[in-house]
């Protein structure tokens, strides 16, 4: 898979794919990702890539020319068309990124083409033209696109096969399908009470039905206590069981 990022901090992106679990993805070659800066595409000895915005107000806007540019140039370099390698925008105004979604992109054998915006945003000209979605972590607001593209190539390489050591950890994460999109369990490790508190005991029975029905049941209560949107989303599709119901109504 191949991500490119267009950036005005190339550094910032390729540093962070240098650390952690996720960095299997790109050394086994499993991603591969290469940063465009849209400055090496601008006019001018001041390689200008920002200006302020028509009708006044603060700060700058992202000139749309040579983003423009600087796509041309990847889509040429890749040879494929946008259709097959969307352009994604990190914005506040795109939809909230989910694990349904990360799953498809961490599918797909064309990846993606990321765009990092900066200042106050970029010019809706060339988000209209070129950018096929739009994604937010939060109602929150960024000083740029960087952190959550981070976020998504993190999510994104996590799910390639052979980067994490057991195949079915991510299976068991939070919002996965095999948990019906809910949240995980808790969970324990050794020494089995620290601070007078032990684990629970279920976790030590070694039966592997037991532990499966008291991680059920506390994926269903936690759920049910800290996003029971989740709840209501799994009802929908079918797949919240009547054995499910039980626990959440001898709980409620």
């Amino acid at each position: 898979m191949r991500i490119d990022v267009i950036t005005l901090f190339p550094e910032l992106i390729q540093s962070f794919i240098e650390h952690g679990v996720t960095r299997r993805a790109y050394d086994r070659g499993k991603m591969v990702l290469k940063c465009w800066n849209p400055r090496d595409f601008a006019d001018g000895n001041y390689r200008r890539v920002d200006d302020r915005p028509f009708g006044g107000g603060p700060g700058m806007v992202m000139l749309a020319e040579p983003l423009a540019a600087c796509l041309l140039a990847i889509r040429q370099e890749r040879a494929d068309d946008r259709h097959s390698a969307p352009l994604i925008y990190f914005s506040p105004t795109g939809e909230a990124l989910n694990q349904t979604w990360v799953c498809e992109s961490a599918a797909s054998a064309n990846g993606a083409v990321l765009l990092c915006g900066r200042y106050e945003g970029v010019d809706q000209r060339f988000i209209d033209t070129y950018v096929d979605r739009q994604i937010s972590l939060g109602d929150f607001v960024l000083s740029g696109g960087e952190l959550p593209a981070m976020a998504w190539l993190d999510a994104v390489a996590r799910l390639q096969p052979g980067v994490l050591n057991d195949s079915d950890s991510h299976a068991q994460d939070s919002f996965s399908p095999d948990l019906s999109g809910l949240l995980d369990s808790p969970h324990f490790t050794r020494p089995e009470v620290w601070r007078d508190l032990p684990v629970p005991q279920e976790l030590l029975s070694g039966h592997h039905a037991q532990i499966a029905d008291w991680r059920r049941e506390q994926s269903l209560q936690l759920t049910a206590a800290k996003r029971p949107d989740l709840i209501t989303k799994a009802r929908k599709a079918g797949l919240i069981s009547a054995k499910d119901e039980r626990i959440l109504a001898d709980k409620s």
